[in-house]
Order: structure tokens, then C-alpha cells, then sequence
């Protein structure tokens, strides 16, 4: 139990200790930054288990990172913990690991909750004499204390109990004599003694954990400086956390050369930033024009080859721009050849900070692949900005449903969707995905498409839109679910703010939670390693219909 001079609360941390001046020990809050020394931590520590995938750590981080904690000793992360706030008849019932972490995301967070439950905590053994594990456990009751939660809770391992388990009757009997001091367990030993008190045995809690087989104890720490009698929901109060956004609906045109390409997307770049912009979103293929100044129609394989020698130039003129107008640009998609020679339609996210992100479309439609045989990629993920992690899904990724939910899970609070459409039934089932999208996941989604048509440019014969900022549907939001929309088929820019503060109270405290309602006990999403599979390719049927993309 800690021990304080404050009668209320103690909250003091320990940071490390310094040397010559130079500090070689830091604890401090996880950053994006350290996902790379977390998973390499991870399969140090359990090499007889599976790793992390990048993905899972980057939604443990985003979705609680003031829970979530990394152990440095000259530079190199030594140690991790990670914890989540739940209610209490949650955080004790009966569960299993990944049911009660949403998947290993940390995506059950619940700020209202009063518990903070912790579910990693792991030390590099090769790190002896600096108590490593210990701040970490300070962290964790330091955080406890300065929220005023009731207390910790977690299912510790038993690691000792698949060798010692003829000595004992069962997983109880072994923790009673784990208690009694009449075996050893470094695990339990070490939670023992740092405060944590035995609640119950978990049976079939983490089923990779061969040397505990599968069991866990769930161990409490109570928070001495809160009394209650019954369980106490916490709030969340109505912030504001304002972020701006553009979307284009672009006018396809004739243009004499990249320049005067360049011109025309630099117009509606510098106006969204005139108005303050934090994002401007740009439709599915709109580098398309620049294949309307050619002296002849190209066929289809000699357009996406023309089209891709301009992806360098593109990426940079549109990486200075972003700098240069101080705004996030989601520039669209642009057909671009990979290094393995394929064609992959990829959205160049570049942000106000230099830095430049791809998204490519995971699900060609049946034109893309018939015609241009552009192929799918491999790997979702959020991209981290100054406003916070997105996603992107270009076009018809939108109508698959796994897809923006693996970003919800990795923090995404706003996803945007640049689309291609030719005709209104096209349209309309990217409209109405994108909208169920953002209430399934409680998240903003903001989509952004071409009008008008361009002869000789195979793609760009017709084309429909009416892009819009979709929002999900509660009371904090625009009552028909629209925060903006632009008038169907007209070139114009809109513009919005979104306010992600209330995206927090509606998950927590919404009419409904479809994030936190999800069934982990029933059904869950399985991704492979970081997300990506070498699949099997896909035949490419001859489409119905001319050679446009296929609306989405």
C-alpha cells in the first residue's frame, strides 16, 4: 500500500535517475514513436507466444494513452504496461483475454468506467537491479489516484503452475500455496508483493499461455483514498476538440500540361487553408486529367503506365503544398506502379509536418481489375496527424465493413473516402456505406468525389457526386446525420467543423454504443501479421458495363 503525506491523494511519479547529468532511466506515457521497441520488447518477452502486431499496439496507445506506459534505459524500451478504464461489473465478470481487450486493441476503453484494468505488463529479463517493474506498477497506481478510481484490477499469470501442477489439486489449490509461501511463482510473487490482493482463478483466460495452461488470477489493488459503498459511473464532460474539414468535389477538365493541373488543385487547397482548414480531401482518381492533354486516347494499360510517371512529382509538388499552406491534404488516389511492377490505386496522405503517408485501395472494383489490372493491397492502418489518428478507405474498401472497423480500433476518429462514381446508384452505395460506417464505428467519415466528364480519358466519361461530411446519429450530432454536403454534380468546396469530443461522449455515453456493445464472446475480426496476407489473385472476369470505374 502506498505510503503518503498528502491525506487525500498521493500522485508523485518517479522519472528515473540521471548520471553526469544525462538521464538513462525514463518512465513515461507511450508514444507512437515507440510502437517499434514495444514489439520487439514483446517477442523478447514471450517468445513462446504470439507478438503484437503493430496495429494492436498503435490502437492500445490511441485509445487510452494516458494509460498506457513505456520503460526506457538508454533509449531502448526495457518495459510496457497497458491498462484501459472499465466498469466495475465489466472489469469482474467473467471473461478471456481477448474478449475483454476487444481483440488486443485496448478498444473497450471506457472513460466512464472506474476501474483501471491492466492487461500487458512486460520487463526485458535481461534488465536486472533498476525495479523496472515496479514504476511500472507506480504509473499504475498513480494514475488510478489522480482519476479518483476505485481501483486496479488484472489477470495476472501463473507461469510456474504447467511445471508444478502434479504438487497441487488445481489452479486454486497452487495459488493458495503460492500465497502460503509453500511454492514459488516470480509472477504472482512479484504482484504479491506489490500490493495485489487474490481475488479468483480465470479458467481458459489467455489460451496461448501454455506454461500457466491458459489460467490467470484476477488480482486487485483498492485505491485507499476512495470509499464507496457501490460502483461509481464517471462522466464525461462535453469538450470541444474542433478540427476543420475540406472535402473538393473536383470538375474534370481539360488541361494543357501538369503545371496547369497543379494550378487548379493548388486553388482549392489555398482556399480551404483561407478558411482555416485542418484536412482537404480530394476525390478517387482525379490525376486523371492529366491523361487529357496526350495527343491520342490511350488504351488502358498505356494510360495507367503514362499516369505513373508522374507519381514522384506528384507526392513532392503535393508534400510542399501541404507545408506550404499549413493543411493535412488527402490527395486523393493515383494509379501507381509498386516495386514489384504491379499497379496499386493509392491515396498520398501528406501532412502539414512534411511527412507523407499511403493508403492503398485494398478491394480493386471488377473494371479496375478487368482493365487496368490494378491489385488490391495488403495492409489498413491509422495515420497519426496533428488532429489526431485517421484513416482513409478509397471508394469501394468503404463497403466492407472489417476494414473501418480495424481502423476504429487503432484510435481513427475521421475517415475519409475519396471516390470515383459514374452514375447515382454508383454513388449512392458509397453514400450509404460511408454513413453506416460512421454510426457502426461512431466515428466522422468525409467523402470526396469527381463530377462532370473528359473525353478521351478512359474512367472519366460521366461522372456522379455529392460529397458530404458524415457524422454518426445522436443527439450531439446533426440531426440527419450530415454535418455538410455540396449540391449533387457542381465543383465546389465544403466545408465544416467536427467536434471529436463528442465522439468520446457518444461512445461512452451515447443512446447506443456500437463500439463497446460489440459481442467479443460471439464474433471478433482476426487480422493477421500487421494486417497483411499474400492472398490468392483473383480472376479477372470481362465487367458489364464500359470501361468507367464501376461506382465503387
Amino acid at each position: 500500500m502506498p505510503s503518503s503525506t498528502n491525506p487525500k491523494k498521493r500522485t508523485t511519479r518517479r522519472k528515473g535517475s540521471e548520471k553526469y547529468g544525462q538521464k538513462r532511466l525514463d518512465v513515461r506515457n507511450a508514444m507512437i514513436k515507440d510502437i517499434p521497441g514495444i514489439a520487439n520488447l514483446v517477442r523478447r518477452v514471450y517468445g513462446d507466444m504470439p507478438a503484437y502486431t503493430h496495429g494492436e499496439i498503435r490502437g492500445q496507445i490511441n485509445n487510452f494513452k494516458e494509460g498506457c506506459f513505456v520503460a526506457l534505459l538508454d533509449d531502448e524500451v526495457v518495459g510496457y504496461c497497458a491498462t484501459m478504464q472499465l466498469a466495475e461489473a465489466l472489469a469482474f465478470q467473467d471473461h478471456d483475454w481477448d474478449e475483454i481487450t476487444g481483440n488486443g486493441y485496448g478498444s473497450r476503453h471506457d472513460p466512464t468506467g472506474d476501474w483501471l484494468y491492466g492487461y500487458e505488463m512486460c520487463v526485458d529479463p535481461k534488465v536486472r537491479g533498476v525495479r523496472i517493474g515496479r514504476r511500472l506498477y507506480e504509473e499504475r497506481r498513480a494514475l488510478a489516484e489522480e482519476n479518483d478510481l476505485t481501483g486496479i484490477v488484472f489477470a495476472g499469470r501463473m507461469p510456474n503452475y504447467r511445471r508444478l501442477r502434479r504438487k497441487v489439486e488445481g489452479p486454486k489449490d497452487y495459488l493458495e500455496k503460492v500465497v502460503e509461501g509453500k511454492l514459488h511463482d516470480p509472477v504472482l510473487r512479484f504482484q504479491l508483493a506489490n500490493g495485489f490482493e487474490p481475488e479468483r482463478i480465470i479458467e481458459g483466460y489467455l489460451p496461448e499461455d501454455k506454461a500457466s495452461m491458459a489460467n490467470a488470477v484476477m488480482m486487485v489493488w483498492r485505491n485507499p483514498y476512495v470509499e464507496r459503498d457501490q460502483p461509481v459511473k464517471k462522466r464525461i464532460p462535453r469538450g470541444v476538440e474542433a478540427v476543420r474539414v475540406a472535402t473538393c468535389q473536383l470538375q474534370a477538365r481539360q488541361v494543357a500540361d501538369y503545371d496547369e493541373f497543379m494550378r487548379h488543385v493548388t486553388y482549392f487547397v489555398d482556399v480551404a487553408s483561407d478558411y482555416e482548414s485542418d484536412f482537404i480531401v480530394f476525390p478517387e482518381l482525379f490525376t486523371l486529367m492529366l491523361l487529357s492533354f496526350e495527343e491520342k486516347e490511350l488504351s488502358p494499360v498505356e494510360a495507367i503506365e503514362r499516369l505513373s510517371e508522374y507519381t514522384p512529382r506528384l507526392r513532392d509538388d503535393i508534400s510542399e503544398m501541404a507545408m506550404r499552406y499549413n493543411i493535412n491534404i488527402i490527395a486523393g488516389s493515383h494509379p501507381t506502379r509498386m516495386d514489384d511492377g504491379d499497379i496499386h490505386n493509392v491515396a498520398y496522405v501528406c501532412l502539414r509536418d512534411g511527412s507523407v503517408h499511403a493508403q492503398e485501395k485494398i478491394h480493386p472494383t471488377p473494371n479496375e481489375r478487368y482493365w487496368w489490372n490494378i491489385k488490391g493491397g495488403d495492409k489498413v492502418e491509422v495515420i497519426q496527424t496533428d488532429c489526431g489518428p485517421i484513416g482513409v478507405q478509397i471508394c469501394y474498401d468503404s463497403e466492407f465493413p472489417e476494414l473501418s472497423r480495424r481502423l476504429a480500433d487503432e484510435g481513427a476518429r475521421i475517415i475519409f473516402v475519396p471516390f470515383c462514381t459514374d452514375s447515382r446508384q454508383g454513388y449512392l452505395r458509397v453514400r450509404y456505406c460511408g454513413q453506416a460506417r460512421a454510426i457502426e464505428n461512431q466515428c466522422f467519415v468525409v467523402l470526396s468525389g469527381n463530377v462532370g466528364n473528359l473525353p478521351n480519358v478512359g474512367n472519366m466519361d460521366i461522372q456522379y457526386a455529392q460529397s458530404c461530411i458524415l457524422t454518426p446519429c445522436d443527439f450531439p450530432f446533426a440531426r440527419d446525420g450530415i454535418a455538410a454536403e455540396s449540391t449533387e454534380n457542381v465543383e465546389t468546396l465544403t466545408i465544416s467543423d467536427v467536434n471529436l469530443a463528442d465522439l468520446q461522449w457518444a461512445r461512452a455515453e451515447g443512446t447506443v454504443r456500437n463500439l463497446a456493445d460489440r459481442r467479443f464472446d460471439l464474433y471478433r475480426i482476426e487480422w493477421d501479421e500487421d494486417g497483411k496476407h499474400p492472398g490468392k489473385p483473383r480472376p479477372r472476369r470481362e465487367p458489364l458495363g464500359p470501361t468507367g470505374p464501376g461506382g465503387g
